[in-house]
Parts: structure tokens; C-alpha cells; sequence
């Protein structure tokens, strides 16, 4: 059986916002997909759908308690070891 990965994200809390959706995508600068399938209020998020030997680039926004969402925090990096 192949060994698990998964990414443990944590980020800084954004005055205002109300949660977080988290982003992952294959090349830097994207196209990112949305991986939470709801809206999360913790700083925190773990990624365990991911295959070792692979890359990910990671981004968060913040969303207002009116549902207006930020744009793109920084990108962040995970390469994943060969099973």
C-alpha cells in the first residue's frame, strides 16, 4: 500500500472575514480549483487528496460576512515525496 500525504495549510486571520475557502492548482499561478466544499472559519486547513511525486500550489481568500470574497492570498508550495 502506497504511503498517505497530506498538507497541513495554516494561514493569518483577515480583519473582517467570516471564512476561508482554500485553492490548490497543479502550476504556479494556476488555474486553481476550490478544495473545501464548505466555507471554513478556521486559519487551518489539511489536504489528504493528493498523490506523492506531484507538486501543488495552494491559495486561500477571505470571505465578509456579506459574501463578497478577496482576492488571492500569496501562493504557497507543497512537492509531495515519491511513494
Amino acid at each position: 500500500m502506497p504511503p498517505s500525504h497530506s498538507v497541513n495549510l495554516s494561514w493569518n486571520d483577515a480583519s473582517g472575514a467570516v471564512g476561508y475557502n482554500v485553492y490548490r492548482g497543479s502550476q504556479s499561478g494556476g488555474p486553481y480549483a476550490k478544495i473545501n466544499s464548505v466555507l471554513g472559519a478556521s486559519t487551518a486547513y489539511t489536504d489528504g487528496a493528493i498523490q506523492g511525486g506531484q507538486a501543488y500550489y495552494y491559495v486561500t481568500t477571505a470571505v465578509d460576512s456579506a459574501g463578497a470574497q478577496s482576492g488571492y492570498s500569496n501562493e504557497t508550495q507543497a512537492v509531495i515525496p515519491s511513494p
